[in-house]
């Protein structure tokens, strides 16, 4: 809805001086959101009214003339046009040197064939207008000004009244009332306190009986809640006045003839689409409310012949329809030359039967914009005054005396209880009954005792916290003090939540991306990561009614679906591709239960930097960001889809919970990749159960430290992790640190042993260690690998 500012001060008067950006934010704090305001002709800049005082012929052209134009400065302007519609004495308006006209426009002086020209004289078009806005111009040729009290150096938009400002509302679907300058100097009313000025439209008449001329049958009461009709007599078509052509325009509507623009004026004005039958063309002088016949057809006012249906209503005299109610006239229901008598309907259609004909007919109109958001009744009366009334300002017509009016409305005022305690307790605000009751009598409430009565044009209002929104916008949203919610609990993360995003952090941290696959896998995927035919992997759940069959069982593993998108990367040249997702794998249970869903993290890289100990790497660093410390890795040969020789599982206090691995060259192969692929599965919840749960502060050593070097002698096939166990286990408490630094196999060991040696850092918290704390560390560290096969090297 575009309203104008000036005509919105026929109902409200508002601070005079009030800047427009307070206005609209106002308006839209109170409900009514402004989407934009614009200026008319703000793109017009130093054109003013110029009076032509001398004309000659151009030396160098046939076509073109020399004028001299009083602008309302010291001497007259010199300026070359080619218009044939110019004379001396023409007023005219004057783009001078500097000006900028719509489009974007640039004029400076300059010279037309040797003769210096200080400016431009415009024509409609340059001005942005048509021959609608001013009937009395030309289209071609320069737009010679015929209004009153024009003097040279007149601002042109002050002399041709293009200097309205125009805002732009998005009015929501409850609030047709809204669609029009009465509804929003309502809101405007309310908002800023300022009295409305309601109008109150007179019709003289001129005698005369309605029955005399029309005939109206309803035969749909439903549907047409309310007809009404008045009848002009004598009608004199002509344009407009300017001050109707203005708000008009300022509205986004193009001005036609009077006759035609009242209908829209009223339209705007009341909300109340307006129509204007030619009663030569109304058969019987009798027109029909009713449903379209079956097979019957009609060609409206833009030309188009439309199939009707039964379930539309149509407006209809003695043998055809003449009108879609609610949408479109027919192409004879206008206003035409020699029309004499015309019949001004008035009239309230069912919304939800208006929205359903015009969508089957592929029309939306202003009209039926309105009526399927639902409309007043009671407004078809006023709007048919307010119509007749302007007919005999603008002496269009004689309005005969009656009026049909078939009013089949039925509804109810909506009478809801107004209880100020409960109100200020569901609003969180404390304002009196009082200031309640004049908050609603500002929007035109009544009330009555203890209870408020709707105005009937507010469909909207139907519970009583419909009454308690009204008290809250107008009182003002930002009065309102910030509470909590009652009842509510504050919103917070889940300790396994924080757990989750800190996973995420660390990863993308150390430089990996994250990605998110479907939970829904092919069965051949199983084959491609090798899993043994009696694998319980290969057991998942089945999906009723799949996409497609590479989407028809849900994942035990998210190995597949990391690999499928390492693939991908590959396959378009990515040189490297780490990756990772946090996502569920489904272990079906007994039938008729509902999946285990088992959360994991699973990590996928390749490239030129990428090994078992850069993956190896990664792990540790986020076990040790999740403060998880009793973890250990130990070697694992019989897994068929990862490398024999480069696999280890991951335990945290005796419990596997993941592995991290070289995939094996043939699932490499399955999948695309030409180069070693390295793959990490860690489950969550263990990881989650085995953190601790904060970090404990530990003090700077006040006690030096003693260090041992242990050079053991093993068999090749042990893992140093448990050589490190016994290390651990004998020095005890005092153990600071350990640390492998050489492995050696060669010819002064023998076959099938290796050489392994540590450096050992003893400290205590409390007192400096002796010599004989620390060989009595180390004694129980040999006997403790003594058990499992290690010796000193000698």
């Amino acid at each position: 809805m575009i309203l104008s500012m000036r005509w919105l001060s026929e109902f409200v008067d508002l601070e005079p001086q009030m800047p427009i950006r307070d206005f609209t934010e106002a308006m839209t704090m109170t409900g009514s959101k402004v989407e934009g305001f614009e200026i008319e002709g703000s793109e017009i800049k130093n054109v003013v009214v110029g009076k032509v005082t001398a004309m000659e012929r151009h030396p160098d052209s046939d076509h073109m003339f020399i004028c001299m134009v009083d602008a309302g400065e010291e001497e007259p302007l010199q300026i070359v046009t080619g218009a044939q519609n110019v004379t001396v004495g023409s007023w005219v308006p004057v783009a001078k040197h500097k000006s900028t006209l719509p489009g974007g426009v640039e004029i400076k002086k300059g010279k037309l064939r040797g003769v210096a020209s200080n400016g431009m004289l415009c024509s409609l078009k340059e001005l942005g207008l048509t021959i609608n806005d001013f009937p009395y111009a030309i289209e071609d040729g320069i737009f010679l000004l015929e209004e009153e009290g024009l003097f040279p150096g007149q601002d042109i938009h002050e002399a041709i009244g293009l200097n309205d400002t125009c805002v732009e509302f998005e009015i929501t679907s409850n609030r047709p009332d809204c669609l029009s300058v009465l509804g929003l100097a309502r809101e405007a009313s309310a908002t800023f306190g300022k009295p409305l000025k309601q109008p109150h439209p007179q019709v003289k008449g001129s005698g005369g009986s309605i029955g005399d001329y029309l005939k109206v049958t309803v035969s749909n009461p439903v549907i047409c809640q309310r007809y009404m009709a008045r009848v002009v007599n004598n009608v004199k078509i002509g344009p407009s006045p300017r001050w109707m052509r203005e708000r008009l325009r300022a509205s986004g509507v193009r001005p036609i003839n009077n006759l035609v623009d009242i209908t829209n004026y009223v339209m705007l004005e009341y909300g109340q689409p307006m129509h204007a039958f030619d009663l030569r063309y109304v058969k019987d002088n009798h027109i029909q409310i009713r449903n379209a016949a079956e097979g019957e057809a009609i060609t409206t006012l833009d030309g188009v012949e439309r199939k009707l249906s039964t379930d539309m209503l149509v407006i209809a005299d003695g043998e055809k329809p003449t009108a879609v109610a609610g949408v479109m006239g027919g192409e004879y229901s206008g206003i035409h030359d020699g029309t004499s008598t015309v019949v001004f309907e008035s009239a309230c259609f069912q919304g939800a039967s208006v929205r359903l004909t015009a969508k089957k007919l592929g029309m939306r109109t202003e009209a039926s914009s309105r009526y399927e958001k639902g409309l007043d009744p009671n407004t078809c009366s006023l709007a048919l005054e307010r119509a007749c009334e302007l007919v005999e300002i603008l002496g269009a017509g004689e309005v005969v005396d009656g009026v049909i009016d078939c009013n089949n409305d039925s509804r109810q005022p909506i009478r809801l209880p107004l209880d100020s305690d409960k109100i200020n307790h569901f609003l969180g605000i404390d304002i009196s009954a009082e200031q309640m009751k004049e908050i609603l009598k500002g929007l035109e409430f009544t009330i009555d005792g203890d209870d408020v009565i709707a105005p009937s044009f507010r469909g909207d209002i139907q519970y009583r916290a419909d009454v308690a929104e009204e008290i809250a916008r107008i009182y003002g949203y930002n009065n309102i003090p910030t509470t909590k919610l009652r009842g509510a609990a504050e919103a917070k993360i889940t300790p396994y939540q924080a757990f989750e995003k800190r996973v995420n952090t660390v990863l993308l941290a150390q430089g990996l991306s994250e990605i998110s696959t479907y939970s829904f896998i092919s069965p051949k995927y199983y084959d491609k990561i090798r899993l043994p035919a009696d694998s319980p992997l290969r057991r998942s759940v089945t999906i009723t009614n799949p996409l497609g069959e590479d989407t028809s069982v849900m994942r035990t593993t998210t190995i597949p679906s990391v690999l499928e998108v390492l693939s991908r990367n590959f396959n378009n040249r990515n040189e490297s591709a780490w990756m990772y997702e946090v996502a569920n794998e489904y272990i079906p249970t007994t039938d008729g239960e509902l999946p285990v869903e088992k959360q994991a993290v699973t990590i996928g890289m390749y490239g030129n930097k990428v090994d078992f100990y850069r993956l190896k790497g990664i792990v540790e660093t986020l076990l040790d960001a999740l403060n998880i410390t009793s973890w250990e890795i130990r070697p694992e040969k019989n897994l068929p889809t990862y490398h024999p020789g480069r696999c280890g599982v991951l335990s945290i206090d005796g419990e596997d919970i993941g592995v991290i691995a070289q995939a094996h060259p043939k699932v490499a192969e399955n999948y695309g990749i030409n180069t070693e692929v390295y793959l990490a599965v860690l489950e969550m919840n263990p990881m989650f159960a085995h953190r601790a749960a904060d970090r404990q502060y530990r003090p700077l050593p006040k006690f030096p430290a003693i260090t041992r070097d242990l050079a053991l002698l093993c068999d090749d096939e042990l893992p140093v992790v448990e050589i490190e166990k016994c290390i651990r286990k004998g020095c005890g408490n005092h153990l600071e640190k350990v640390e492998l630094f050489d492995v050696y196999r060669g010819s002064q060991i023998e076959e099938g042993k290796k050489s392994v040696a540590y450096t050992v850092t003893l400290r205590s918290s409390d007192h400096t260690l002796t010599d004989q704390d620390a060989d009595s560390a180390m004694n129980k560290s040999l006997k403790a690998l003594n058990e499992i096969g290690v010796v000193l090297r000698t």
